[in-house]
């Protein structure tokens, strides 16, 4: 599907960002509109945003529903400084942020039930278009405007850069780490890949009282994984004596992992009644093999980011547990060094771009 390239629509207020213009992906200045700050509407400063590995994706048109240009960035921090006059939950000073939702239906039954993020209807923080037929335009900016449902307190405990990744990281595996049940001490989960993603696993499986194996195809990660991120033991996956080894040790995994990998060899580490995760996004199907899934009955399961009540949740846990992602900030023209680098997955383990000190108009 090839990329769209939309007329900017007008809004009453000025804004002032990065942006890609075509699937070259290259980020440069671009001046654009925010909407006016309606009655339930939070203004705020951007201070940090995060940089996802689904932002390189986006830009790049790798998707194929790529709208140009394109504004990325969805975790996203900064201060009020506006609010609308229906607004209940923020005032101005108030240290906020925006995940990958700006809108949603607000009727469906996901929605009843919290979980906005598997609403048919939602929109993208970036790149969609919202129910007024505007486009939107995420983080690597100077200003955001956002309903306040959509809208968390970051807790004055969590510093705001790194509070930016768990926006999008951090609740991408707390909500199924939650949600299957693998978030209660004594229990034994497996993590698959050493990312941006697959980090944050390790720090919140072990906050929860987990006890945690990395599994990984590089063994130079064994070191990182175990004594810096507080892993428990090491498995690499393309050792098949330390696999079988392994066997059926496990009460669940979260497989993070978004290139093509086999699953056989991690629903043989399940234990009976064990759960397969899948939060990273492979661009091909996986094959899929039924028997190893019979002989124990096992679950494969997937889980996309969280509902925004969810979402507070993790903010709150992750401030009351000390809970951040190892960011390395970067000024915003630098930007396109940094997706260079993170191709090569040359990041440990999340950057974030200090758009406070470092976006200027001048730039």
């Amino acid at each position: 599907m090839a990329a769209t390239q939309v007329p900017e629509f007008e809004h009453p207020k000025k804004a002032f960002g990065w942006a890609a213009r075509d699937p070259s992906g290259h980020l440069s200045p671009f001046h654009f509109s925010r909407r006016e700050t309606g009655d339930k509407d939070v203004a705020f400063k951007v201070l940090y945003c995060g940089i996802c590995h689904s932002d390189l994706h986006m830009v790049k048109n790798e998707w194929g529903f790529s709208i140009y240009p394109m504004v990325p960035g969805h975790e996203v921090v900064g201060v009020v400084t506006q609010v609308g006059s229906k607004v209940q939950k923020y005032k101005i000073g108030d240290r906020v942020g925006v995940g990958c939702l700006v809108q949603s239906c607000r009727t469906c039954q996901d929605c009843n039930d919290n979980l906005e993020n598997y609403c048919s209807s939602y929109t993208l923080t970036y790149g969609a278009k919202s129910s007024d037929g505007t486009i939107t335009y995420g983080g690597y900016s100077d200003s955001m405007v956002v309903d306040e449902h959509f809208v968390v307190r970051i807790p004055n405990e969590l510093p705001l850069d790194a509070a930016a990744p768990l926006l999008c990281a951090g609740i991408t595996v707390y909500s199924p780490l939650r949600y299957f049940g693998l978030d209660k001490p004594g229990l034994h989960v497996g993590v698959v890949g050493l990312g941006g993603l697959g980090h944050m696993a390790v720090k919140f499986a072990k906050a929860f009282g987990a006890k945690v194996t990395v599994i990984s195809t590089s063994p130079n990660k064994k070191q990182e994984a175990m004594q810096h991120l507080g892993a428990d033991s090491f498995l690499i996956s393309r050792d098949q004596d330390q696999m079988q080894a392994a066997k059926e040790t496990l009460d669940g995994i979260i497989d993070t992992v978004s290139a093509v990998h086999s699953l056989v060899p991690l629903i043989g580490l399940l234990k009976s009644h064990g759960k397969l995760v899948m939060v990273g996004a492979p661009e091909k199907p996986l094959e899929l093999p039924i028997i190893p899934l019979l002989m124990g009955r096992k679950l494969i399961a997937g889980s996309g980011i969280g509902g925004l009540k969810e979402t507070q949740e993790m903010i709150d846990f992750a401030a009351e547990h000390n809970v951040k992602p190892d960011i390395e900030v970067i000024p915003i023209d630098y930007v396109n060094e940094a997706m260079e680098r993170l191709i090569k997955a040359d990041v440990k383990y999340r950057f974030v771009i200090d758009i406070g000190n470092t976006l200027k108009q001048s730039s």
